[in-house]
């Protein structure tokens, strides 16, 4: 973690800052402007990007993709701008929970592997780019959007030594342990062998 150097008040605004940021549910918001209607009710009942894609719309799958991604990225940058490296950490962290436990939609919220992704590229661009390296190529070897999901974020903190930025290894290694936490459902199904593939249909 970096030194923490900005004052408490500063931290606090934030932290909150970045979760209210993070609570936006851009896939809930996108499928209503589409028409696709409830994205709660539809598939796996998941807020994210990947769901969204299981209605056939790529561009609303895109979009939700690209906001998720970016309310971790931006809360990360401007907590950095306005205060420093302790703000936009707890920032990003407090953006990913935001996802994960949005209060718009009683804390029942996303997996959060866009915001993850997001906020790695803001904090630091090397361990971002090479998370989502290790994503596309883990997709496009197996398939499977969860097990891509779950390399990127184990391999993010190996990363994240090797690349340069070891102030940021704790925070990364606490929100990949999110990430396989909120994919307890699809790690038993891998396992089984039962977990549906990238294009195998709505």
């Amino acid at each position: 973690m970096p030194e923490f150097v900005s004052s408490p008040v500063v931290l606090l605004i934030a932290t909150l800052g970045g979760y209210l940021l993070g609570s936006i549910p851009f896939g809930v918001v996108i499928a209503r402007v589409f028409g696709l209607g409830d994205l709660r009710k539809i598939g796996s009942g998941n807020i994210g990007a990947t769901n969204v894609l299981r209605t056939g719309n790529r561009a609303a799958a895109l979009l939700t993709l690209v906001l998720d991604a970016g309310k971790g990225g931006f809360a990360v940058l401007a907590a950095r701008a306005l205060a420093g490296e302790d703000a936009a950490q707890l920032a990003g962290g407090a953006a990913f929970l935001g996802h994960l436990f949005p209060v718009w939609l009683g804390f029942r919220g996303g997996k959060g592997v866009a915001t993850f992704l997001g906020t790695l590229l803001a904090l630091a661009w090397p361990v971002g780019l090479a998370a989502c390296a290790t994503w596309a190529v883990t997709a496009a070897l197996f398939r499977i959007s969860s097990l891509s999901a779950l390399v990127a974020a184990a391999l993010a903190v190996l990363w994240a030594w090797f690349l340069g930025a070891p102030q940021a290894v704790l925070l990364i290694l606490c929100l990949a342990v999110l990430v396989f936490v909120r994919h307890g459902d699809n790690i038993r199904r891998i396992l089984a062998g039962t977990e549906p593939r990238i294009g195998a249909g709505k």
